[in-house]
């Protein structure tokens, strides 16, 4: 899986669109090979990031879970803690 792509479940609030809107990207521009479409392109590109879109926002709506919702902060600490650990900081 992409690094860039931020597990989007079970968050307390729940994902933003600008968030899914972001992993949609990371995931269209990690299978297409591109960051930026060429001209020719870029239509099919933007249609794909829509469609990821979609399918996300109705994954997300559809999961359940009986685990406690998780913190944004709490997690962006832990993974601080474990790139300290990999990356010897």
């Amino acid at each position: 899986m992409c690094r860039n792509i931020r597990t989007l479940h079970n968050f307390e609030p729940p994902a933003t669109a600008d968030e899914v809107h972001g992993a949609a990207l990371q995931y269209v521009r990690k299978i297409s090979g591109a960051a930026r479409p060429s001209a020719a392109n870029e239509a099919a590109f933007a249609a794909a990031v829509v469609a990821v879109e979609r399918a996300t926002r109705e994954l997300l709506d559809s999961l359940v879970t009986s685990a406690p919702p998780k913190d944004r902060e709490v997690e962006a600490a832990k993974a601080r803690e474990r790139a300290a650990v990999r990356y010897g900081r």
